[in-house]
C-alpha cells in the first residue's frame, strides 16, 4: 500500500480524483485513514498448491470482475493504476473490457504473477528496477513510489524518547512481521548497549509481548505510516526483510542488514538485497543464518564502526528515487 498511497497523493496534488478498489487486507484500514474513498471486492491469493482453493479463488474473481465493472462505470473512471498484487487483476481486466486505460506498477525486481498475465494489455508497466526481459516503450524505470521524507531526527528521537547521543536499531519485518528476524533480535540484541525499536508485525505480537526486555528495548507491535517514517528518521540502521521497504530505508538514507523472504517469488527479495549490497549500502544475511548471535555480531560490527556505516548511510541515499511518485502520476495522468 505504500507506493499505492505515495502516487494517489501525487494524483491528489493535482487535482485528479482518487477511489481505490481493495480486498480485506491492510487497505481496508489505511485507505481510509489516508482520506481516500474505498470500495472492497472479496477476493483471494490464488493457490497453486491446493485445486479447492484455487478453484475459489477463481470463482470470487470472476464475481470480482463484475462488481469492479460496476465500479468503474459508476464512478465514471478515466483511467486505473494497478498495484501489483492479486486484487489489481479483475479491476485492470474490467477496465480493458471497458476500453479504459490502465497503468500497473511493480515493487520488486520480479514481475508478481497478476503484473505478468497483465503486462501485454497495460497501457505502460512502471518498474521499480531495471527487469530482464522488460524492455520496450511500455516499460519505464521509475522506483518505487514512497512517501516524501518528512520526518525530523531530532523530533523523531525525542518522539520515541531516544537521546540524541543514543545509537538506535530499527528492526521490523513488515505488517505481519519477519519470525526469522522476530525471535533473533529478541535473542540478539536484548541486553546490548544501544537502543532497540522493534516492530515485530501483527501475526506475533501476542507470542512476543510478554517476553522480558530491558530497558534499551523498545518492542512495538505495529507503526502507522507517519510513527514508521519517524522510526527510520531515528535510527542508525536497520535489520529488515528485503521487499519494497527497501526504497524507504533508502529514502532516510540508512545503513541496512537485509534477510531476504527464502520463499519469495522468483526469490525477488535476494535480487532486492543484492542491489542494495552491491551498491554499498546493505549487508545481506541469508535466513537461514539469521540467529540471535550471528544478527548481535553483525550489527555490533557495524554499530561500532562509525566510518562504516557513515559510508554504507551515503551509498543508501544515493538509490533513492524521491521523484518516483510524482514521475508515475504523471504516466497515470498521460494515459487518459
Amino acid at each position: 500500500m505504500v507506493p499505492a498511497l505515495a502516487v494517489a497523493d501525487a494524483l491528489r496534488e493535482r487535482g485528479a480524483e482518487v477511489v481505490f478498489i481493495g480486498g480485506e487486507r491492510a487497505e481496508r484500514e489505511l485507505v481510509p485513514a489516508a482520506g481516500y474513498r474505498f470500495e472492497q471486492l472479496t477476493l483471494s491469493a490464488l493457490d497453486r498448491r491446493n485445486p479447492l482453493r484455487a478453484l475459489r479463488a477463481l470463482w470470487r474473481a470472476a464475481r470480482a470482475l463484475v462488481r469492479a465493472r460496476q465500479l468503474l462505470a459508476a464512478g465514471r473512471i478515466d483511467v486505473v493504476m494497478g498495484g501489483g498484487g492479486y486484487v489489481a487483476g479483475p479491476v485492470a481486466l474490467a477496465a480493458w473490457t471497458r476500453r479504459i486505460p490502465f497503468v500497473l506498477t511493480e515493487a520488486d525486481s520480479h514481475l508478481g504473477l497478476t503484473n505478468r498475465a497483465l503486462a501485454p494489455l497495460a497501457r505502460r508497466v512502471c518498474l521499480a528496477f531495471p527487469t530482464a526481459g522488460r524492455r520496450g516503450r511500455r516499460y519505464r524505470v521509475t522506483g518505487r513510489p514512497v512517501a516524501p521524507v518528512s520526518a525530523d531526527r531530532d523530533v523523531a528521537r525525542a518522539a520515541f524518547g531516544i537521546e540524541p547521543w543514543e545509537q538506535c536499531v530499527l528492526v521490523f519485518g513488515g505488517s505481519l512481521g519477519s519470525r526469522t528476524i522476530n525471535e533473533a533480535a529478541l535473542d540478539g540484541l536484548d541486553g546490548a548497549s544501544f537502543r532497540v525499536l522493534h516492530v515485530t508485525g501483527v501475526r506475533d505480537w501476542p507470542a512476543l509481548r510478554s517476553r522480558t526486555r530491558g530497558p534499551l528495548y523498545d518492542l512495538r507491535e505495529y507503526l502507522d505510516r507517519d510513527r514508521f517514517a519517524q522510526a527510520l528518521a531515528a535510527s542508525d540502521l536497520v535489520v529488515a526483510r528485503a521487499g519494497g521497504s527497501i526504497f524507504e530505508i533508502a529514502a532516510y538514507g540508512r545503513p541496512a542488514i537485509l534477510v531476504p523472504f527464502p520463499s519469495a517469488s522468483a526469490d525477488h527479495q535476494r535480487t532486492n538485497a543484492a542491489w542494495m549490497e552491491h551498491a554499498g549500502a546493505a549487508i545481506v544475511l541469508d535466513d537461514r543464518d539469521c540467529s540471535g548471535p550471528r544478527l548481535a555480531a553483525e550489527v555490533g560490527r557495524l554499530i561500532g564502526d562509525q566510518a562504516k556505516l557513515g559510508a554504507m548511510g551515503r551509498a543508501s541515499l544515493a538509490l533513492a528515487r524521491p521523484d518516483a511518485a510524482a514521475a508515475v502520476a504523471t504516466i497515470v495522468l498521460a494515459a487518459v
